[in-house]
C-alpha cells in the first residue's frame, strides 16, 4: 500500500478524503508552532489548511519538536501530510470527513536544528507564534537564551523574539503569540515569564521596548477533542477506505473553538480565522470560558456520578439512553443555562448547549465517566458552586436536577474500602476508584453519620466549599430528599421521577 506523501497525491483517489492541491506546496511559511502534538493538528492547523484551500490565509507552519521522544522522521516521510477524520454529530445528524492536512510545511528538532528555527526569525512573512506545551511548559526556568536550544518554551521564544529583533530592527513588526496551553490568561502568564527571562539575560532596553510594543500575547481558549489515533476497527474501515498508509492519521470531533483575544491587528494576522465560525477573536473571551465551563464541564461534573452509579461506562452510552439523556438536557438547559455568571445572553446559552449535546453523543467517543470523576470536590466547587449560587438568588427556587447530581456525588464518594492513600467504593457489588483529594475526608465522613447527617455536614463545610451550600434556601432539603431516594430506590427511579 503506497504511503501518504506528496509525490503520491496525484495516485490517491479523492472519493472518500478531501485532498489539498499542489499549489499549497508553493506557499510561503507563516507561522511557527512549538508541538507536534495531536490538539494542535486537530485544531489550529485545519483551520490554516481549510483556509489555504479558501485562498484566504495563504501560510504554512514550521513545526517546532522539543521533547527527544520519538523524531520527525514520519513528517519528513510525508512531506508533513496526514490525514484528519472527523466523526461526530452535528444537530443530531451522523457526520464524517476525511482530511489530508497540508498546513505544516516541515518539522524541526529543537535539539538537533537549532539553527534552523532561529533562522525563521529573520523571515519577515513569519508573523505568529502557536504553542502546545501543556500546562508544565509555561514556566518561568532561570536560564540562558544562548544555549543550543534553551531547555524551557518561555526561553526558546524569548531567543526567537531576540534573533527577529537583531535580524529585522526595532521597525520592523514583531509576533502575534497565542499559547493555547490550558491555562487561564495563558498569553499573560507567557507575556509575564519572557519579560522576566530579558531581565534576567540583562537584554537591551530598546529590545525590550519593542518586545511589549510590538508582539501581541494573546490568552486563547481551544477545545475540541481530538483523541488521536482512531481504535483499531475504525482504523483499519479507513485504511481500506482510503487504500494508503499514514503513521500520522488521527481523528478528532466535529466541534472545534479557537477563542483569542485579540485587537484589529491581531484579526489581520490570523485572517486564517474567516475560513471558519470555529475562530472567534475578540477584546474579551471570558464569555466563551464560562459556556464551555459550566455547559460543558458543569453537565460532565454533576453527571458523571449519577450516570456511573445507574451502570453507564461512557457518555455516549449514557445519552443513548432517552430517559438519562433527557435528564442531562434538562439539568444543562434549565438548570445551568439561566445561572451563568457573565454576560450571556439566553440564545448564546442554548446554542452553545445544543451544540455540547451534540458532543455527548458522539458514538465515536470513547469517553468513560469514572475519568471524569477524578478530583470530583474540586470540580463540583469550581465548576458548579457559583450557577448553584446564582440560581437560588435570582429564580428563588431549588434547582432539582442539580440538587440530583449533587447527591448522587456524595453518594459516589462513600468509600468503604481503604488500602495505604488508596480509597475504593463498592455499588450493587462493583468496586470503583475514588481519586479525590478529599476521599480520606469522605470516608471518615461515611463511617461516623448517616445520610443525613453526613450531607448537612459536608454542605455546611467552609473548608470545602469557601461558603455555607447548607444556608442556601431549601437546598439542604432537597439534596437529602435525593440522597435518601437514590440509596432506597435507585438512580434509575430517581431519573425517572
Amino acid at each position: 500500500m503506497m504511503i501518504l506523501n506528496k509525490a503520491n497525491l496525484g495516485s490517491i483517489a479523492d472519493a472518500f478524503v478531501s485532498k489539498p492541491s499542489q499549489a499549497v506546496f508553493e506557499l510561503p511559511e507563516k507561522v511557527l508552532q512549538f508541538g507536534t502534538g495531536v490538539l494542535l493538528r486537530g485544531l489550529p492547523d485545519y483551520f490554516i489548511d481549510k483556509a489555504n484551500r479558501k485562498g484566504i490565509f495563504n501560510g504554512r507552519v514550521v513545526v517546532v519538536k522539543s521533547t527527544d521522544s520519538g523524531g520527525t522522521d514520519a513528517f519528513e516521510a510525508q512531506d508533513g501530510l496526514y490525514t484528519l477524520c472527523v466523526r461526530g454529530i452535528t444537530q443530531g445528524v451522523k457526520a464524517e470527513e476525511n482530511i489530508i492536512c497540508s498546513a505544516i510545511s516541515r518539522v524541526l528538532s529543537a535539539k538537533k536544528e537549532w539553527d534552523k528555527i532561529l533562522a525563521c526569525a529573520a523571515d519577515p512573512q513569519m508573523q505568529i507564534i502557536i504553542s502546545n506545551t501543556t500546562e508544565v511548559g509555561i514556566q518561568y526556568v532561570e536560564e540562558k537564551i544562548d544555549q543550543q536550544p534553551p531547555a524551557s518554551f518561555p526561553a526558546k521564544l524569548l531567543a526567537f523574539l531576540h534573533t527577529r529583533y537583531k535580524a529585522l530592527g526595532a521597525g520592523n513588526p514583531g509576533m502575534i503569540i497565542v499559547p493555547t496551553e490550558l491555562i487561564v490568561g495563558n498569553g499573560d502568564r507567557l507575556k509575564s515569564i519572557v519579560l522576566q527571562l530579558a531581565a534576567y539575560n540583562k537584554l537591551d532596553h530598546s529590545f525590550i521596548e519593542w518586545l511589549k510594543a510590538e508582539n501581541r500575547f494573546c490568552n486563547s481558549l481551544v477545545d475540541r477533542i481530538v483523541p488521536g489515533k482512531p481504535e483499531e476497527v475504525m482504523l483499519q474501515q479507513v485504511k481500506e477506505q482510503l487504500a494508503y498508509e499514514d503513521g500520522l492519521l488521527i481523528m478528532s470531533e466535529v466541534y472545534r473553538l479557537w477563542a483569542i483575544e485579540g485587537d484589529e491587528k491581531v484579526k489581520q494576522a490570523l485572517s486564517f480565522a474567516q475560513a471558519d465560525e470555529g475562530v472567534i477573536i475578540t477584546p474579551d473571551i471570558e464569555k466563551y470560558r464560562e459556556l464551555k465551563l459550566r455547559l460543558l464541564n458543569g453537565t460532565h461534573t454533576l453527571s458523571c456520578g449519577l450516570a456511573f452509579l445507574s451502570g453507564f461506562v461512557t457518555v455516549k452510552e449514557a445519552m443513548a439512553d432517552k430517559v438519562f439523556g433527557n435528564f442531562v438536557e434538562a439539568l444543562m438547559l434549565h438548570n445551568i443555562a439561566p445561572a451563568i455568571p457573565g454576560r450571556v445572553s439566553p440564545a448564546e446559552a442554548e446554542n452553545f448547549g445544543q451544540q455540547v449535546l451534540d458532543r455527548f453523543r458522539n458514538p465515536y467517543i470513547n469517553h468513560q465517566w469514572i475519568s471524569i470523576t477524578m478530583q470530583y470536590t474540586s470540580k463540583m466547587k469550581m465548576r458548579v458552586v457559583p450557577v448553584l449560587m446564582k440560581y437560588i438568588q435570582e429564580q428563588k427556587a431549588v434547582p432539582q436536577h442539580m440538587a440530583t447530581g449533587f447527591a448522587a456525588y456524595l453518594l459516589f464518594m462513600k468509600a468503604v474500602e481503604k488500602n495505604g492513600d488508596k480509597y475504593t467504593g463498592i455499588y450493587n457489588g462493583k468496586a470503583y476508584p475514588i481519586n479525590d483529594d478529599k476521599a480520606a475526608y469522605f470516608y471518615d465522613a461515611w463511617q461516623q453519620y448517616q445520610p443525613a447527617e453526613l450531607a448537612d455536614r459536608v454542605l455546611s463545610d467552609m473548608d470545602l466549599w469557601d461558603t455555607d451550600l447548607a444556608a442556601l434556601p431549601q437546598w439542604s432539603e432537597a439534596v437529602k430528599s435525593r440522597l435518601n431516594a437514590l440509596i432506597s430506590k435507585g438512580p434509575a427511579t430517581v431519573i425517572a421521577d
